[in-house]
């Protein structure tokens, strides 16, 4: 009997065990498996971060991140329009290579970046230079688009075909560049909102044009508009989720209708002249629209239309000023920490603004004022006082270096390069 139940047990134990074998086994595979899951999941929801992206902070302020660090931008409009040329001159392709003398005295004074308003036509001209200012300076490019505004005829962004067409040239540009090291953002338009208040290349519909109010009119038209942008700023996102897109604006207007119907736009890009400050701007856009800020055009000119001359001076404490409001928005700063930087008007005068469809007028360095702005007060009591050929930290003269117009860095230069340096430091301390 006890032979038999040992022979008995031999097999059992034996069969227990090939059943905890196989258990074990499938133990095994079940948790590879769930790991091999695990990591794919792991996979798909941890996707490295864009190369550039705003960041919300704990605090609600916005922040820049670049390659995994803050930045702030510091940055000019470029068009180096030499003297004698209009603004269809292809400075893209010029052999003299303006960008490189620019590209070292940028560096030298702390820009790291440029803003343009469009691409050149050759996309190969439009690399080299971006490449150039990235690898021998790192300065990055904020590259814009006028998304139709000055079409001829007049935009229509009631028309879908019109709206295919500039959807079509825009995503053509971000699919050229988007891979480019130095690009840092797209921004869509200027001062476009401008259009849907009939200000600047008025356009409408039949719809519209049937409606008695023209308050309502107004808000119709920004809707298309608006709508319009945030559509396409999903199809860019689609294309290129490593830059932000932002949103060209001229001042605040219109921003309560942009933050029903642009969501998807990633920050403000504003057209702003304000004299000594930007006054309410941070605040404001906070309470109409809460998106980050990127000043993409702000300044002031180097002519005192009063006094008749030039006033480096002048312009130097304007814009020393109104950097200054900029680095008190910026993130974890005093004020609404919603201001990314910003990009002034400009890097250098453009001598062919005030009688640009005359040649001969090219190559004359006109002071007559533009238009007026008071907040502009030192030369205010001119009416007229701004002078949009004398915008530039960098004046142009005839005179040639290497075959370019010389460049001759004015006042401001120097004031803001030392700002930049030491933003802290208060102007009585210095």
């Amino acid at each position: 009997m006890r032979s038999g139940l040992n022979k008995q047990g031999h097999k059992v134990i034996k069969s227990q065990g090939h059943k905890l074998k196989a258990t074990g086994r499938r133990w095994i595979l079940l948790a590879a498996c769930s790991l091999f899951f695990l990591f794919f999941l792991l996979g798909l929801t941890s996707r490295p971060k864009p190369r550039v992206y705003i960041r919300t902070l704990k605090n609600k302020h916005y922040q820049l991140i670049v390659e995994g660090k803050p930045y702030i931008v510091k940055g000019v409009c470029y068009n180096p329009i030499p003297i004698g040329e209009s603004h269809e001159y292809d400075w893209w392709s010029d052999k003299n290579k303006p960008w490189i003398v620019d590209g070292k005295l940028m560096q030298e004074m702390g820009i790291n970046t440029i803003r343009i308003y469009s691409c050149g036509e050759n996309p190969e001209d439009v690399k080299r230079v971006m490449r150039d200012l990235y690898e021998l300076y790192n300065i990055r490019v904020i590259v814009g688009h006028w998304v139709g505004l000055w079409n001829y005829p007049c935009p229509s962004y009631g028309d879908k075909e019109f709206q295919q067409k500039i959807t079509k040239e825009v995503l053509e540009v971000v699919e050229l560049y988007k891979d480019e090291p130095g690009v840092l953002m797209w921004v869509l338009g200027n001062e476009n909102n401008y259009s849907c208040l009939g200000r600047v290349r008025p356009w409408s519909t039949e719809k519209i044009d049937n409606e008695p109010d023209p308050q309502t009119q107004i808000f119709m038209r920004a809707k298309i508009y608006y709508s319009f942008i945030n559509e396409l700023t999903k199809k860019i996102h689609e294309v290129d989720p490593d830059h932000p897109v932002a949103l060209g604006n001229g001042e605040l207007m219109l921003l309560d209708v942009a933050n029903q119907f642009c969501q998807d736009i990633d920050a403000v890009a504003c057209i702003i002249y304000r004299g000594k400050s930007f006054g309410n701007l941070f605040n404001s856009l906070r309470t109409t629209f809460d998106k980050p800020i990127v000043l993409t055009e702000f300044g002031a000119d180097a002519y005192n239309a009063y006094d008749k001359k030039e006033d480096e001076g002048m312009q130097a404490f304007f814009l020393e000023s109104q950097w200054r409001h900029i680095y008190e928005n910026l993130a974890n700063e005093e004020g609404a920490g919603n201001c990314l930087g910003g990009t002034s008007f400009e890097w250098s005068d453009e001598w062919w603004k005030h009688n640009e469809s005359d040649p001969e007028g090219w190559n004359i360095h006109d002071t007559e004022s533009f238009w007026g702005q008071g907040s502009y007060y030192i030369d205010a009591k001119a009416g007229k006082n701004i002078n949009e050929e004398w915008f530039g930290i960098v004046a142009l003269s005839e005179e040639l270096e290497n075959g370019l117009n010389k460049r001759t860095p004015r006042k401001s230069y120097y004031v803001i390069k030392e700002f930049w340096r030491n933003p802290k430091l208060k102007k009585d301390d210095k």
